[in-house]
This record gives C-alpha cells, sequence and structure tokens, in this order.
C-alpha cells in the first residue's frame, strides 16, 4: 500500500518525467517496496521464533547463531528470561518490529506488566539466524511502589531503598529502610570527588593539576597496571575513579587531598553515624584487614583512636603498593558488617546534594560519565550521575538526577547479606522499574 508521502511525490513527478520513466520509477518503487515487506516479514517472523526459544518450545541453536550461544549460552537464555518474568511478568509475544536495516529492527516484547525494548540483528546470509540481541528498556505497565517495596522486602539480607525529591518538596516514593547503616562498597568515592571538587573551588587543587602515580592498590580498574610515576591529571584520576571506580586512581587521590580532608566531608555532608566510616579507608588498606583475617579482626574490634595507630602501621608495612599485602580471595561474604564503608540511603542523598551544589560543574559532569542506565532510560532524564559499589554480598546503586523541569532526585538503592553473594541483574533491574514509576 503507498502512502500518502509517496503518492504525493508521484502526482508532482508527472508533470516533469515522461510516460516510461513514469513506469520505470513506480516499478522501482514498488519492487522496493515488496523489498522492505519481505525483509519486514523476515524480521517479523525471526523475533516470533525468538519468543518461542525464550518460553522453552524451541531449541536455541535452531534460532540462534553459533556466535551469539558462544557468548550467550542457552542456559544463560533460560535464566534471563526467567529473571525477566519475575520482574514483569509473562512474556505474553511481540509488541512490535520496526526495521532499521533488511537485517536489524527495533524490537518491543510484550510482557505481562511491562514492554520490553532493544535491538535485533540477524546474519545477512544463509537461515538469517540471530547474531544480535539486547532488550534496553523497559516501559512498566501499571506499576506502583507498593509492588515494588514488596519484592525488594522479599529479597534476602537487608535491603534500603530511597528514592526522593533531592530538595525535599515533595514526600519520598519509596522509602524502604532510608536510616539503615548498609555496606555500600566502592560507593564511598563519592565523599572522595566531593571534598577534591571543594578544593579545586578553593584553589588548592586543579582539575588539570599533574601527579604522578606513587600508590598501587588492586583491580577494579586499570590504573594499577600502569608504570609508577606515570603523570596524569586530578581530572582523569577522578574520571577514572568514578567511570570504572578504578581503586588505584581513588588511593591516589585520597593521598592527594589527604585522608584528614575527605574525613571532614563526611562529617560536613551530615552522615547520621560517622563512626562507621571513620578512619576513611583507602581501597588499599581495605584490601590489607580483609585478607589478613588475623589483623582485619582485631581492627574491627578497636576504637578509632587504635585503628588511626594501626593504619599507620600497615602504611609503613605497605609503602602503599598492593605487593605487599595479602590480598584477600575469598568469594562469598566476608565480614561485610565489620570491614566496609558504611552509609545509609539519607547519608548518601546528603553527599549527592553536596555534589549538585557546587558551582562548578565539572564534578557532576565526572559522575555522569557512566550513568549505568540503558540509552532509552537516559532520554527520559536531563541528568544522571551515578556510582555503585560492590563485593561478595554488597551492593550499592546511587544515582544523582534532574528532570526535564529541572527538579533533582536521588535514588539510593543497597541491598547487604552476609550468608550468600547478591543478585545484581534483579537489583538494577527493580531499579529501572523504581525509575520508570511517575515522580512526585
Amino acid at each position: 500500500m503507498l502512502n500518502l508521502a509517496f503518492g504525493a511525490a508521484v502526482a508532482a513527478a508527472l508533470h516533469c518525467v515522461t510516460p516510461s520513466a513514469l513506469a520505470q520509477e513506480v516499478n522501482s518503487e514498488a519492487d522496493d517496496l515488496a523489498e522492505d515487506t519481505s525483509q519486514a516479514q523476515l524480521l517479523t517472523t525471526r523475533l516470533n521464533d525468538v519468543i518461542t526459544v525464550l518460553v522453552g518450545d524451541v531449541e536455541a541453536q535452531a534460532v540462534f547463531a553459533p556466535s551469539f550461544l558462544a557468548a550467550v549460552t542457552p542456559e544463560q537464555l533460560a535464566g534471563l528470561i526467567q529473571q525477566l518474568e519475575q520482574q514483569f511478568g509473562k512474556l505474553e509475544g511481540v509488541e512490535s518490529v520496526t526495521p532499521t536495516g533488511p537485517y536489524s529492527a527495533n524490537i518491543a516484547l510484550r510482557f505481562e506488566n511491562a514492554i520490553g525494548r532493544g535491538t535485533m540483528h540477524l546474519a545477512p546470509d544463509g537461515e538469517h539466524l540471530v547474531v544480535g540481541l539486547l532488550l534496553s528498556d523497559f516501559e512498566t505497565l501499571n506499576d506502583t511502589p507498593e509492588a515494588i517495596e514488596a519484592e525488594l522486602e522479599s529479597l534476602p539480607g537487608m535491603v534500603s531503598v530511597l528514592y526522593t525529591p533531592l530538595d525535599g518538596w515533595a514526600d519520598p516514593v519509596i522509602a524502604l529502610n532510608p536510616d539503615k547503616q548498609m555496606a555500600i562498597g566502592s560507593t564511598f568515592k563519592l565523599y572522595v570527588l566531593s571534598a577534591l571538587a571543594r578544593r579545586v573551588a578553593e584553589g588548592r587543587n586543579g582539575w588539570d593539576q599533574g601527579v604522578r602515580l606513587s600508590v598501587r592498590s588492586l583491580p577494579s580498574g586499570r590504573m594499577q597496571n600502569w608504570p609508577e610515576q606515570t603523570p596524569v591529571t586530578v581530572a582523569t584520576l577522578a574520571i577514572m575513579m568514578i567511570s570504572i571506580s578504578d581503586n588505584t586512581a581513588t588511593d591516589q587521590l585520597i593521598d592527594l587531598i589527604g585522608r584528614d580532608t575527605v574525613e571532614r566531608e563526611v562529617l560536613a555532608s551530615g552522615h547520621s553515624q560517622p563512626d562507621r566510616m571513620l578512619p576513611f579507608l583507602t581501597t588499599l588498606e581495605l584490601f590489607a584487614l580483609k585478607g589478613d583475617e588475623a589483623r582485619g579482626g582485631l581492627y574491627a574490634m578497636a576504637n578509632e583512636e587504635q585503628q588511626q595507630d594501626m593504619l599507620a602501621d600497615l602504611g609503613r608495612e605497605t609503602g602503599g603498593d598492593a605487593a605487599n599485602i595479602i590480598p584477600p580471595t575469598f568469594a562469598r561474604p566476608h565480614a561485610i558488617d565489620t570491614l566496609e564503608w558504611f552509609a545509609s540511603a539519607q547519608d548518601v542523598r546528603g553527599i549527592l546534594e553536596r555534589i549538585k551544589a557546587l558551582d562548578e560543574p565539572i564534578a557532576r559532569k565526572i559522575l555522569a560519565v557512566n550513568p549505568s542506565v540503558p540509552g532509552p532510560m537516559r532520554d527520559k532524564w536531563a541528568y544522571i550521575g551515578f556510582k555503585g559499589g560492590s563485593e561478595p554480598g554488597v551492593l550499592n546503586l546511587s544515582w544523582l538526577l534532574q528532570d526535564d523541569t529541572g527538579e533533582w532526585h536521588v535514588l539510593v538503592m543497597s541491598w547487604n547479606n552476609p550468608e550468600e553473594d547478591v543478585d545484581k541483574q534483579k537489583f538494577e533491574l527493580l531499579g529501572l522499574r523504581i525509575m520508570g514509576l511517575a515522580r512526585r
């Protein structure tokens, strides 16, 4: 069927082409239309085939290319759909297929309580098996804070979540254990960023200031593999610290501005139990305490003054080099209630508010380098800043958000379980559902 735009174009062309030329043009357009229809049918058929795999009616090898299954096994596919159906209800079918090329399309799958949107790519030859499939955004249908809170409360261990306007102009959308002190992993790096940004504002440091690497921690990150004395800028260290949670960059910044500077920032942010955060540990110190169980146990029982002395001794022993510590090797939760960085959701809200309030924008831009949400969700906010943290049994996800009216919001999510590791994918999906709720 010709659309109106095509019909108008043909009518306008009647005055400037010969009948044979017009016939050739119409035939060409008809051929193109037939080809487009065929491609759309192929893509729709293949997406329906994907559904049959996801619901367990057909083997994955019949629909997905070997290259895809080498990266995502049939068992992982089954686990994925189980996870999605736990969050969004039963997978019901194809909602839409919009071709973006001969063998690619934007797709939407219909779940009982959500529409999942993403992309699909087919092999251009042979049986046109699926070589790429990505669901990156979920539009929830009839979701409620109460339903999400019930799912959060059902998770094993302890969960704390706060989703609220930042400036207090309305009640929180979700406030589940918002005052509970939780292990937050690398989200502690927000305090380092905020303290650094204030020193830059005071002229005591500069984003373009040169620094030579002199400390070395353990991953996450990359800078632990860089040569000693490599010159970098303060901005580079901050970007690496926040965007990929680089531990060496973090410890280098703490060394630059001083532990006491970060500790003052903890107090200035209004942390409700600063004794849980002080002395403010570097990543290398935490690794050393976790790796040496005897030393870690003594540290956990010591008072703050004794802990300061123990850290001074540790620093003299290690010289700021990860090669001189016993690295932790645990794969299960280990001392997450005593050896960690601790903050409540309200405490994290406080440090995010201080970063938002900075006059200069660089710290907020650094926080936005890795927003940790899929592309379609990014389009729903004017600004998204993110920092998260994890270790076995610990997960924190913290976002600073600005909507298109200029209002600021925060979403802080923490999950601790001392008995077993936590399910990061499930928690992230719950986070996306929360972001999809109506804002107050």
